[in-house]
């Protein structure tokens, strides 16, 4: 006697859609040792289910991943997590003479990309290993709605790049350090109790927010501190004319210039330029006359809500 099994498992399509067709994996595990369901974070991504309604969260376990990660489009509603921020590393040492695509091979040389909206980054470790020997970014973040949690993140000239007109990011109790730039683009990105180290006399940011933005970098209760010898650091110069960046309630070490704030050769940034600081008086004597020193008042405009609207970033 033949058995009829199409009608039941259509049925079940019609009963229980989801059960075929929406079932993926929601906690996934990297280990290089081998412990876990992958040992490359990239082929952990690459087999990630691809906008999925439910959270998923990629466990890194504790060890140096040498690869070239990019977390991209598709791999939304995302978080990656380490075991531990000091020993769960993310390490390539692309640089710009390395990659020699042209002109643009700075935005090449990244070690991790965030490429996707609604991702959060939390206990790693991502650097550049390439040394100082030009723009070597570590990580580029390119999406929206993106947090980056107790992470340090580690390189020389372009070490952070912060990009997309577009796009919010939060940077919540992290470490970065660099020297020439290393943090820069124009994206909307708020750093929130971060401490910032200077390897070098340079620049911190170099932001490149357009006229359409009314924020650009902020940085928030935020420590300033540098290497042994290093003396003469500005906070910032304009990558591009408008660029937008404010320092609030900030701690600086004696290697911050007086001036503050450079104008990147260019006398008519200083019309277009918007750097903003509030902080005890002493600690802005000599500032360039082109900045601004902002009221208590001004300095409370300052929150989440009035810079992100309607996106409340989340921490785990």
């Amino acid at each position: 006697m033949k058995t009829n099994i199409t009608l039941p498992i259509l049925l079940s399509l019609f009963v229980f859609p989801n059960l075929i067709f929406s079932q993926y994996e929601t906690h996934i595990t990297v280990a290089a040792d081998g412990s876990g369901d992958y040992t490359s974070i990239q082929t952990a991504l690459d087999d990630t289910k691809s906008f999925p309604d439910q959270a998923i969260t990629i466990f890194i376990k504790k060890g140096v991943y040498q690869e070239k990660v990019r977390v991209y489009s598709w791999n939304t509603n995302l978080t990656l997590i380490g075991e531990s921020r000091e020993e769960t590393i993310i390490s390539w040492d692309d640089h710009f003479k390395k990659i020699n695509k042209g002109r643009n091979s700075t935005f090449h040389t990244h070690t991790l990309w965030v490429e996707a909206n609604d991702v959060t980054l939390k206990n790693l470790t991502i650097q550049n290993t390439a040394g100082p020997v030009g723009q070597a970014i570590a990580l580029t973040v390119s999406g929206d709605r993106v947090v980056i949690e107790n992470c340090s993140i580690l390189g020389n000239q372009d070490t952070l790049y912060c990009t997309g007109e577009n796009s919010r990011q939060y940077f919540k109790d992290c470490y970065l350090e660099g020297t020439t730039d290393f943090i820069f683009g124009n994206a909307t990105a708020v750093f929130d109790n971060c401490e910032l180290r200077s390897l070098s006399n340079s620049f911190i940011t170099a932001a490149s927010t357009t006229p359409r933005q009314a924020y650009g970098f902020v940085f928030l209760h935020c420590r300033l501190t540098a290497d042994e010898k290093v003396n003469k650091v500005y906070l910032g110069r304009p990558w591009r004319a408008h660029a937008r960046t404010a320092f609030i309630s900030c701690e600086y070490g004696d290697h911050i210039r007086a001036e503050g704030w450079d104008e990147w050769g260019k006398e008519s940034n200083q019309q277009t330029a918007n750097y903003a600081e509030w902080a005890p008086a002493e600690k802005l004597e000599g500032r360039v006359k082109w900045s601004k020193k902002l009221s208590k008042k001004q300095a409370k405009k300052y929150t989440l809500k009035n810079i992100f609207g309607s996106w409340h970033p989340g921490i785990i």
